[in-house]
């Protein structure tokens, strides 16, 4: 499930990272929001062009939710992808994912849709999986103001991985939206302390004590943890939901709980791709310093792009 060793591009970013760890308290946590604005403005300069972007808001549960609209080259209408980005429901924001999404948008030739949700500890569950389902109901309601064709799929990474699996999932159980696709990139669902990747990865991008930290975060009260629209894997079916591809990394230690629910896709008769990147490591389709990362959103991209012809 791993190699031997972590990609050398991947390692040397793993190594800027660990000069700044993660707090593990409120006021930390609103320090860190705040250093990472300059960052993730140099993260995106130069950034891969598309069509054009527009930034507004759509409508959520507790007030409007900022979004981006990727839009790539040509006429539309498009397809569009609502995508929700990482950070363990804790961090991340249109701005840190900027990059991944415009690379998506280049490479499927689909709109991509990307949502900021209100983030733990201020909003704890189930205030990010309302905004995100919002976001979808909406999306898929209102085509003309994204230019959009009304197909949907969802898509994310990390704690948006597992956002975007609920979505899925509750476009299902409520009679929601028809969703064509769904992408979860390194998802945070179905993560288990005596799993094998924790076990031997806990250390490498994310902590054993970063991994409590989010989850004291985002959980106010334990019995949340195993609600399925907090964590798709506590479903008794599946069956329903999109197709999905679902993209692990062999050094991280979500890769169990993603490939678990890749397997529970499966065996409920989902289609389902499962790409273990055996070489990387959490979060590596963010740094555009890896070349494997624009190789992964290429595949995805691919994934998704099949999807909607095949609507």
């Amino acid at each position: 499930m791993h190699a031997d060793e972590i990609d050398p591009q991947a390692k040397e970013a793993v190594e800027r990272q660990d000069r700044f760890p993660l707090p593990h308290s409120r006021w930390g946590v609103k320090l860190a929001r705040l250093l990472t604005r300059p960052m993730t403005w140099v993260q995106n300069r130069n950034p891969p062009a598309v069509g054009r972007t527009v930034d507004g808001t759509v409508p959520g549960p507790a007030g409007d939710l900022d979004v981006r609209l990727y839009l790539p080259d040509g006429e539309g209408p498009f397809p569009t992808v609502v995508f929700f980005h990482g950070g363990g429901f804790v961090f991340g924001s249109i701005g840190t994912h900027d990059w991944l999404c415009r690379h998506l948008t280049r490479e499927s030739g689909c709109a991509v849709l990307s949502v900021d949700y209100r983030l733990a500890p201020e909003h704890p569950f189930p205030a990010a999986v309302a905004d995100a389902y919002a976001a979808v109901e909406w999306a898929a309601a209102n085509p003309d103001a994204i230019d959009g064709t009304g197909e949907v799929a969802v898509a994310g990474d990390s704690a948006g991985g597992a956002l975007a699996a609920v979505a899925a999932l509750m476009a299902v159980e409520r009679d929601g939206p028809e969703i064509a696709y769904q992408a979860l990139l390194y998802p945070g669902v179905g993560v288990e302390p005596d799993q094998p990747s924790v076990e031997e990865h806990a250390g490498t991008v994310l902590s054993e004590s970063d991994l409590e930290w989010f989850t004291e975060c985002y959980y106010d009260h334990e019995l949340h943890a195993r609600n399925p629209y907090a964590d798709p894997t506590n479903a008794g079916d599946v069956s329903g939901v999109a197709p999905a591809t679902v993209v692990t990394a062999g050094f991280d230690p979500l890769r169990d709980g993603g490939k678990a629910y890749a397997e529970q896709l499966v065996r409920d008769g989902v289609p389902t791709r499962y790409e273990n990147y055996a070489d990387q490591v959490h979060g590596f389709m963010t740094l555009r310093e890896v070349d494997r990362a624009t190789e992964a959103i290429a595949d995805v991209a691919d994934d998704l792009a099949v999807a909607f012809r095949a609507d």
